[in-house]
């Protein structure tokens, strides 16, 4: 990574991740094994950034303006040219200019977008909260009665069911949406706007 602290190496993927968001990740191209190498050696996080053009792998793909920091949680190495990641959604990014390296990892020098202030869920959309604590419930009861102590919950810890931005957030991440749909979201820097059309979404499909 450069020295300058506003270049960030950018791992482009057919995903979006939110803040606080959980993103396994299964590492094979060697340029992104050196990229998370690099990472770690600096302690430095990297950018998830949604693919407008071309692919995973391959040539550097044509990055998304938005993206989201992913903080390296865990990692493993269960055999030679591969690396499990665990990472968790930091603050979102704005790409101001990218550049591609002679390995075609991609830098960016970018803006930090102001996290979401901590905004109390609105009684008008309580209703989102309950169904995704009763999402959460299951899901973790389901892992742990299947996996045991193996068993990775898919949502960051602690819930923060009473914050507007982490309910909004995690919805946003499990609603099957259109990537395109989800990026936009990302994008909103309002977090009760972001909720108030998640909750429109759940009622419309007959889930709150």
């Amino acid at each position: 990574m450069s020295a300058d602290p506003h270049w960030i190496s950018l791992f482009p993927l057919n995903t979006v991740l939110f803040p606080d968001g959980v993103l396994p990740l299964r590492v094979f191209e060697t340029r992104y094994i050196d990229m998370v190498r690099d990472c770690m050696k600096s302690e430095q996080p990297f950018g998830v950034v949604r693919i407008l053009t071309g692919s995973e792998v391959g040539r550097a793909a044509e990055p998304d303006d938005v993206g989201c920091i992913a903080n390296i949680d865990e990692w493993d190495m269960p055999e030679m040219g591969v690396l499990m990641l665990r990472t968790i959604g930091g603050q979102r990014f704005r790409i101001l200019e990218k550049r591609v390296l002679n390995d075609q990892r991609l830098q960016a020098r970018v803006s930090m977008i102001d996290e979401d202030p901590a905004t109390p869920v609105s009684a008008s959309h309580a209703s989102c909260a309950a169904a995704l604590k009763s999402i959460i419930d299951e899901v973790n009861q389901k892992g742990q009665a299947e996996q045991g102590a193996d068993f990775i919950s898919p949502f960051s810890d602690p819930a923060r069911l009473d914050d507007a931005g982490w309910v909004a957030n995690r919805w946003c991440e499990i609603l099957p949406v259109p990537l395109l749909a989800k990026q936009k979201l990302l994008e909103l820097e309002d977090a009760q706007g972001r909720l108030a059309i998640v909750h429109q979404y759940l009622q419309q499909h007959k889930i709150v």
